[in-house]
């Protein structure tokens, strides 16, 4: 069943669970977060594959993620600060453009991923992952934290390695926790060698 969702497009993926703050400036977005926050809403958040974030004709992949305001700061008079924690995958079936170029996107949940436990010839994407919230620090990941879930071991690996955009997003678009973290395990294997 689909349903109508604004959308900001960003050069960034995110992946459901995950934490993302951003600083909003532009007043269709401005406008957009107020509202969103207000009703207690969700937006969505696509990622740019032709422009930049600014561009009124900005283009972006069919497949994102929804994602709520959980805090919000207005340091100075026209910025605002959000931290934002992504929900569930989305796919954007169709859009338009509102006068003040806000997207609103007609848009379908994507299937929740069951959580399935990670294979013993994958722990070591874990344990990596492990050590880098240890240093990045645990508190700019949302709780609980669930090494022995794939689906959240992959989502958190695919956030903080460092992937080319398109990567991430074909990560984001996959459908099956085992063989993500199969790939990033692999990922790991090269850059330790």
């Amino acid at each position: 069943m689909s349903y109508s969702l604004p959308l900001f497009p960003l050069q960034t993926v995110v992946f459901p669970g995950g934490l993302l703050p951003l600083k909003v400036f532009e007043p269709r977005y401005m406008e957009m977060v107020t509202q969103v926050i207000s009703e207690r809403a969700s937006f969505g958040i696509c990622a740019i594959y032709e422009g930049r974030e600014t561009d009124m004709s900005v283009k972006h992949h069919a497949v994102g993620t929804q994602v709520q305001v959980i805090d919000w700061d207005m340091p100075q008079p026209g910025i605002l600060h959000i931290q934002t924690r992504a929900l569930e995958r989305i796919v954007v079936r169709t859009s338009h453009k509102e006068a003040n170029g806000l997207l609103i996107g007609e848009v379908e949940d994507v299937s929740v991923e069951t959580a399935t436990a990670v294979p013993p010839e994958l722990t070591l994407s874990a344990e990596i992952l492990h050590q880098i919230i240890k240093e990045i620090g645990a508190d700019k990941f949302a709780q609980p934290h669930d090494y022995a879930n794939a689906v959240w071991v992959s989502y958190r690996l695919s956030e903080v390695l460092p992937l080319k955009l398109s990567i991430r997003q074909n990560l984001l678009e996959m459908n099956d926790s085992v063989a993500r973290l199969t790939i990033l395990t692999d990922f790991l294997k090269k850059q330790t060698n």
